[in-house]
């Protein structure tokens, strides 16, 4: 019996001297699954190039409890030298390395600053042509990343039958205050604003009457064309020099005194 037990702890001696040195078999994919399997599901179906580019253990190369790096930095790949958006801190506010094209920034955080840095072109806007949108931070129209509210959700229309893309043809959202139009706008859609002005034309005598807003004001809001454009100079040099404004006595282009 006494010579029965010395065997047998010689022998899980043995064994356990051999699994020491034993040269450690590498984690395979199908070692992932076995655990992980609802997280490979999600990278699969939603991780982007994290799904077909890499792998699992392209991240993470040591696994716990010896692993003491399971969980690499962003940076490891997405090198801020290459682009700044890489250098913001705190890429898991936004982003799950599972799906990351799948953005959600937390709720109540500034996030204009670190979608600027992507979305240059849309940030320069917003600065150069400041306007109420300006002071908005980004998640207060984009509830989720690539989505956006459309201006009637916020804004009252400027008549009944306009709709989102009647918005756009005037309005650009990051630069709203820089109206620009194509010519065959129609004047429904200036006259619920100016509406004094329509008043004037629609009982004017003469053949402005006739004329849409966008004729006169061609391609860019508020731009006043010289009445000489279409009207050349009717009159002797004499009584153009001593009234150089013609609405000195034609009092109103919407509403002329002939």
């Amino acid at each position: 019996m006494k010579l029965t037990g010395q065997i047998i702890a010689s022998t899980m001696f043995t064994l356990l001297a051999v699994v020491a040195n034993a040269t450690p078999v590498p984690l395979a994919i199908d070692d992932c699954l076995k655990c992980h399997d609802e997280i490979v599901t999600d990278i699969s179906m939603q991780g982007g190039k994290h799904s077909t580019e890499i792998s699992c253990l392209d991240c993470h190369t040591e696994h716990p409890p010896k692993g003491a790096n399971a969980i690499p930095a962003c940076s490891q790949c997405h090198d801020p030298q290459e682009k700044s958006h890489y250098s913001v801190a705190d890429c898991l506010n936004c982003h799950n390395p599972h799906h990351p094209l799948k953005i959600a920034p937390a709720t109540g955080t500034l996030v204009k600053p670190v979608c600027i840095t992507c979305h240059v072109n849309e940030g320069a806007q917003l600065t150069g042509y400041p306007s109420q949108h300006s002071e908005l931070d980004c998640n207060e129209c984009h509830l989720e990343h690539g989505q956006f509210l459309t201006c009637l959700e916020c804004h009252e229309s400027h008549n009944e039958v306009m709709d989102y893309a009647d918005c756009l043809t005037c309005h650009k959202p990051h630069m709203p205050t820089l109206v620009k139009y194509p010519e065959s706008i129609p004047s429904s859609h200036c006259t619920a604003c100016h509406e004094t002005e329509a008043k004037l034309l629609a009982t004017t005598q003469t053949l402005h009457n006739e004329l849409s807003c966008a004729f006169c004001h061609k391609t860019q809001h508020k731009v006043i064309p010289k009445c000489t454009i279409c009207h050349g100079v009717p009159h002797t040099a004499a009584l153009h020099n001593k009234f150089p404004s013609c609405l000195k006595c034609h009092i109103d282009a919407h509403d002329l005194h002939k």
